[in-house]
């Protein structure tokens, strides 16, 4: 069985060809003012592109943005899609497919994550060494083959992102961890999250992992970055509002930006 092929505008799609963006960068919510650090060159709307939905969730403006950031050719999404809006997994990794096609070979993704290990602190920044995907379900159904995911995220650019760390001053607030993905839109329950942590991980969210299992069958290096915006539940200090939680990411967006220069 074959999936379906995308269908993009063959005109944006020529110009960010032409543009040959180095480095592709997914900005989970709240970290969409990360696009004000680009000495911007284009811009347009996921639904201009075609074949892209736009996600109605706050913090997440829709659209791509490419320019230079620092001596980079860098392409923003400024949000992406998420399988609680009732999209399928096709659906929510098109993003990634996109900047495939136009020359992305490294591809850091970023999300908002509640925290599970009382070792980091609220608005650091956790490196994902590992994924666990507890969707139940994956972009590559319907695709021939299987796809290893030793390594999704690339131990090399790991190590590289905490050298620039160290050397930045932030060596203290950014961390390695395993990132748990569920499908959402409901935050866990306590239970739930003692599950997550007896099995390993150290943060959890709504996104990234079906992005990274795509990006990662294109053959595309992958990071990952999330910003720790809350306690999960059951912890001390746990909270579920949306609006604290792009708040705290916005901060730690200044962050990323000095990691990615």
């Amino acid at each position: 069985m074959s999936v379906a092929a995308d269908s993009f505008d063959e005109c944006l799609l020529a110009e960010l060809k032409t543009f040959a963006p180095e480095l592709g960068v997914v900005l989970g919510s709240g970290f969409g003012d990360v696009a004000d650090a680009l000495e911007e060159v284009g811009e347009c709307s996921f639904r201009e592109l075609g074949g892209i939905a736009t996600s109605t969730v706050p913090g997440h403006a829709g659209r791509f943005v490419w320019g230079e950031l620092g001596e980079r050719r860098v392409l923003l999404a400024q949000g992406r899609i998420h399988l609680y809006e009732g999209h399928g997994a096709r659906e929510v990794t098109v993003l990634v497919r996109l900047m495939h096609a136009v020359g992305v070979r490294r591809l850091m993704l970023t999300n908002a994550a509640g925290a599970l290990n009382a070792d980091f602190g609220l608005g650091n920044l956790m490196v994902l060494s590992d994924h666990i995907n507890l969707t139940g379900t994956s972009p590559l159904n319907g695709a021939e083959g299987f796809i290893g995911m030793v390594d999704a995220y690339s131990p090399a650019w790991r190590e590289e992102i905490f050298q620039r760390a160290a050397q930045i001053g932030l060596g203290g607030s950014v961390h390695s961890g395993v990132y748990a993905g569920l499908r959402g839109p409901q935050y866990e329950t306590p239970a739930e999250i003692g599950m997550l942590r007896t099995c390993g991980a150290d943060a959890v969210g709504m996104s990234t992992v079906l992005e990274t299992i795509q990006a990662r069958a294109l053959g595309m290096e992958v990071a990952g970055v999330s910003c720790l915006t809350n306690w999960a539940a059951g912890m001390p200090g746990a909270s579920f509002d949306h609006a604290d939680v792009v708040e705290v990411a916005k901060r730690a967006g200044r962050d990323l930006v000095k990691l990615l220069i």
